[in-house]
């Protein structure tokens, strides 16, 4: 297992927490993000997840770096999940370790807004009415023209 990592299967969590783990740690927060039924009123049927892995990877290392840099003492962990996830399914897991429990959370806080921001995943959303591309940088249509 990688400390950062994209994968098909489903995530386990307490993977990540332990490979945190350590003596000096008196605090370990893990954050799963999950596919919810409901978005603003719409049920999705399930998301299909898609990523540039190589880059994905070298990015989620880099927000642990940035965590290190930021918040003293910390070890993190992330993994995301890509291809179709059902309602409840992880899609993210982020484990972070400190020495105390207030730069654990923010340090895991930072690490879901930097994924959102700098890795290139995207989500596509599948309704009972319809479906859309969601993140940061939408897919092109299929069968596109580049101007």
């Amino acid at each position: 297992m990688k400390a950062f990592e994209i994968v098909t299967e489903p995530i386990i969590p307490q993977k990540y927490a332990d490979c945190v783990l350590r003596p000096e740690a008196g605090a370990v927060t893990v954050f799963t993000g999950h596919v919810r039924q409901w978005t603003n009123g719409v049920r999705t049927l399930y998301l299909a997840y898609e990523a540039y892995i190589p880059m994905a990877e070298k990015k989620l290392a880099e927000i642990g770096d940035e965590i290190q840099e930021g918040w003293e003492g910390t070890r993190v962990a992330i993994a995301h999940r890509i291809g179709e996830l059902q309602i409840g399914d992880i899609a993210v897991v982020i484990a972070v370790s400190s020495p105390h429990r207030k730069a654990a959370y923010e340090a895991n806080e930072y690490a879901i807004e930097r994924i959102k921001e700098i890795v290139p995943i995207w989500k596509k959303e599948i309704w009972e009415d319809g479906t859309q591309w969601i993140g940061h940088q939408k897919k092109k249509p299929e069968g596109g023209v580049c101007s």
